[in-house]
């Protein structure tokens, strides 16, 4: 896996919320994400983030472009991985039957003066990692004591069986301009850039209808 951190242009316009677009056949979507990252978070803050993304996960799947992915995952097809953890059923996106890895283009907004976003509010490898077990399914042991699945989280959607299937990873920073704001807190805007690893994927083919 490879990071690249580099400032953004501040002048380009910057996207709000799910989106998707059609770049040869693979659908690339954005996750957002508005609140506190820290470094070396535990069970409940990953679980926390991983609420976060997992409507917008549910509402990509609904889009009519993945009504073939949809259907697979609703009708519990064997090309699907479902993973079992303390009464959640977690519905990985990607995953390594689907023959996808993805690549991660990553705009992180934040109060921290220019030059100083590896130092404040936490060391950024350590909350980048915070955020990559956060998009992948739990493994055992990684779930809060007491938690269940709540209205909407049947099954949990998330979006890597695990974050191996990452294959790289640029980050641009910018001064997130909102006063009197955390230190700790943070905008994310997430591009998921899907790569196929086979040369013929068949049913989980990613494709815009």
């Amino acid at each position: 896996m490879s990071v690249r951190i580099v400032p953004v242009d501040s002048t380009k316009p910057v996207a709000d919320g799910l989106s998707a677009t059609n770049e040869g056949k693979c659908v690339n979507f954005r996750l957002v994400y508005d609140g506190p990252l820290k470094a070396s978070r535990g069970a409940a803050d990953k679980q926390m983030l991983r609420r976060h993304f997992q409507p917008q996960l549910r509402e990509l799947v609904s889009r009519k472009g993945m009504a073939h992915v949809k259907a697979l995952i609703d009708t519990e097809h064997p090309v699907v991985t479902f993973i079992q953890q303390d009464g959640f059923k977690f519905a990985p996106i990607f995953t390594e039957k689907f023959g996808h890895v993805v690549k991660l283009n990553i705009t992180l907004l934040t109060p921290s003066e220019p030059g100083r976003v590896v130092t404040q509010g936490g060391d950024l490898d350590n909350r980048l990692k915070t955020l990559f077990d956060a998009l992948r399914a739990p493994k055992a042991g990684e779930l809060p004591k007491d938690d269940s699945p709540r209205e909407g989280e049947e099954p949990f959607f998330c979006l890597l069986e695990d974050d191996a299937l990452i294959s790289a990873v640029s980050v641009e920073t910018d001064r997130l301009l909102r006063p009197g704001h955390n230190p700790s807190n943070v905008v994310l805007i997430i591009q998921v850039v899907p790569e196929s690893v086979t040369a013929s994927i068949g049913l989980s083919q990613w494709t815009l209808g």
